[in-house]
């Protein structure tokens, strides 16, 4: 059975990196798309990034385009999401999901059927 599995949030002072990554399992990474998305309290989903698993290339939200990164760990079925400059508005669960097949934009939520159970970042000095 396929899932995804998100690691690697936590507590973060203003300004630092955080890295999380998505481990997937009952599937390989070869041929698909990975978004990341986040939801804080009393907001709607809002994606961030997609990538393909194919050839790499990224597609990015308008508010994190410059300070986050996805990226393929092909070795380790991972993909990573890199977060810089982090800001308190950034506090949110972060998700990631996977659907089969080559994205050619950032794809909404509704275009992904596998989904993690996410994970807690929290942004405050």
């Amino acid at each position: 059975q396929a899932h995804v599995v998100e690691s690697g949030g936590g507590l973060v002072q203003p300004g630092g990196s955080l890295t999380l990554s998505c481990a997937a399992s009952g599937f390989t990474l070869d041929y698909y798309a990975i978004g990341w998305f986040r939801q804080a309290p009393g907001k709607e989903r809002e994606r961030l990034s997609c990538i393909s698993t194919h050839d790499g290339s990224a597609f990015y939200a308008g508010s994190v385009q410059g300070r986050f990164t996805t990226s393929i760990d092909n070795a380790k079925n991972t993909v990573h999401l890199q977060m810089n400059s982090l800001k308190p508005e950034d506090t949110a669960v972060y998700y990631c999901a996977a659907r089969e097949g080559i994205p050619l934009e950032l794809l909404p939520s509704d275009k992904y059927d596998i989904w993690g159970r996410g994970t807690q970042v929290t942004v405050s000095s």
